[in-house]
């Protein structure tokens, strides 16, 4: 990335020839900041943030990881680092997503490093380009989730990688780059359970290709240590909150995985036309470019991509299997960092000539559209729980409010303090709030109990709300109220502290 200086230049010279070398860098990494942080805390919580600084964060840290072990399914680095933040900036919206967002920016620069060490500077700036833009990678830059910090992780651990390889062919700094390899990986198991599936193909690329074998043996013992490390926890958690995924068909969750990719999480609102749209330069520029025949380098560059991406999608897959599904899109994300390595490597070769960047370009305008239209159109947004909250905030406080179980979180974090009604129990209220999404039951207008009316019904951004009133406090059932929810999903009912004085009947989560 560096462009030498001739002997005796002034330190002028040389910090322009830098600046000349580094300014796309500086430039697409500054646009990366510009995508995540301009809207960082424009959108709501949705469910999985929410359960965080609801259920999870605490004022102690041992309390914090005593949840995390308890609610989670993931290792306990993110937490620990989400903790410290909250502890100074607090819990807002902002301040959660703050270390994803500073994850997502880092990860552009890591990924024009990776381009680099694979192929040539044209596949960096391509490489960096895509990442800085993706939609995919822009969503979970901008979620209070760890998968933004499993991502440059696990791309910190590809490039340490992809260097002590380039060490074994010019005999230097193998050992420094090994061991930088081993510290980012084990780093990245701590993040998310999946980078094993990522670091597995790397590990078997270093046995085979290394000579310096001891080396490379105390590097992987060391991913090894903390392999074994994590299975007391991973017994201990038992996939909490995975459920959902077994009831998503495999058929539509393997659809999900390019269709995340080309335009994010929401991107099936979109339709196929435009996923179709965004896919066919990538096509036509991997078509092109390994037509015009790739060169030694970049075929080789290609080649470790491709093993490191494959062995990040289809390793989950293959475990489906064996009984073990725990394949969410989602939880690919950091795969798809050599997948945009695979495409800015062909794209961009060498024997494309001006063709090949043009058709990168355009892949990143594509990316850079639906990264825009996301911030744009709430339908493309996560579920706007904050105006459903500010919208309950004007009810009465003798109420118990019903939603699907996505909402139950974002509620709480947004209209605290609300707890779940207890199985069983009976509330007496004046108001009955309940809250889905289409299609509704039938039969969701009417009343969920005698002496209540529908006062008011509103669709917010996709969610819909119906509030029932009664002139007089009325005693209703935890049963009837979950028989009642307005969307056909499990429910949950939440009170308010006013109504848990009177009863008590409080549910606790965790």
């Amino acid at each position: 990335m560096s462009v030498a200086a001739p002997a005796g230049a002034t330190p002028a010279v040389r910090g322009e020839r830098l600046l000349a070398s580094c300014w796309p860098l500086l430039a697409l990494t500054a646009l990366g900041a510009a995508l995540r942080f301009s809207t960082l805390g424009a959108q709501s919580l949705w469910y999985d943030e929410a359960f965080t600084p609801v259920h999870v964060l605490h004022p102690g840290l041992g309390a914090t990881l005593h949840s995390v072990v308890h609610t989670e399914n993931t290792p306990p680095l993110w937490y620990v680092l989400e903790w410290a933040i909250t502890r100074v900036l607090g819990t807002g919206a902002v301040a959660l997503r703050l270390l994803s967002a500073l994850a997502g920016v880092a990860t552009v620069p890591v990924a024009w490093a990776i381009g680099r060490e694979l192929s040539s500077r044209r596949a960096a700036v391509a490489c960096a380009a895509l990442v800085a833009v993706n939609p995919l990678f822009v969503w979970y830059s901008q979620e209070a989730r760890a998968y933004a910090l499993f991502v440059l992780l696990a791309a910190m651990a590809m490039l340490y990688f992809l260097r002590a390889l380039r060490g074994e062919r010019r005999g230097d700094r193998t050992a420094s780059d090994l061991a930088a390899f081993a510290v980012t990986g084990s780093l990245a198991l701590l993040t998310h359970y999946f980078a094993v599936f990522l670091l597995a193909p790397m590990v078997l690329w270093l046995l085979w290709a290394s000579p310096r074998r001891r080396a490379v043996l105390v590097a992987i013992g060391s991913l090894g240590v903390v392999c074994l490390a994590l299975l007391p926890l991973i017994s201990a958690q038992g996939g909490h909150g995975t459920q959902w995924i077994g009831r998503w068909a495999l058929g539509s969750r393997l659809q999900a995985i390019p269709q995340y990719y080309l335009t994010s999480y929401y991107g099936a609102a979109l339709g196929h036309g435009i996923e179709l749209l965004v896919a066919l330069p990538i096509l036509a520029g991997l078509g092109f470019g390994l037509w015009r025949v790739l060169t030694p380098r970049e075929e080789r560059g290609a080649l470790i991509a491709l093993t490191i991406a494959a062995g990040g999608v289809l390793l989950p897959i293959l475990l489906v299997a064996f009984g073990a599904d725990y394949l969410a899109p989602r939880n690919l994300i950091a795969a798809m960092v050599p997948v945009t390595a695979l495409i800015a490597v062909v794209v961009t070769a060498q024997r494309t000539g001006h063709a090949g960047p043009a058709l990168a370009a355009v892949i990143a305008i594509a990316f850079l559209s639906i990264s825009l239209d996301v911030d744009l159109s709430p339908r493309l947004q996560r579920g706007n729980w904050r105006g459903v909250a500010r919208t309950l905030s004007r009810g009465a406080e003798d109420r118990v409010i019903t939603t699907v179980e996505l909402g139950a979180a974002p509620l709480e974090y947004y209209l605290p303090p609300l707890h779940n009604l207890a199985r069983g129990a009976s509330v007496s209220v004046v108001e009955i709030d309940e809250i889905g999404y289409a299609p509704l039951r039938r039969g969701a207008a009417e009343p969920p109990a005698p002496g209540f009316r529908l006062a008011d019904s509103r669709d917010i951004n996709g969610l819909i709300l119906y509030r029932f009133i009664s002139p007089l406090a009325r005693t209703v059932s935890e049963a009837t109220l979950r028989r009642h929810v307005i969307t056909l999903a499990h429910p949950e009912v939440l009170i308010s502290e006013r109504v848990i004085a009177r009863h008590g009947a409080v549910e606790r989560v965790g």
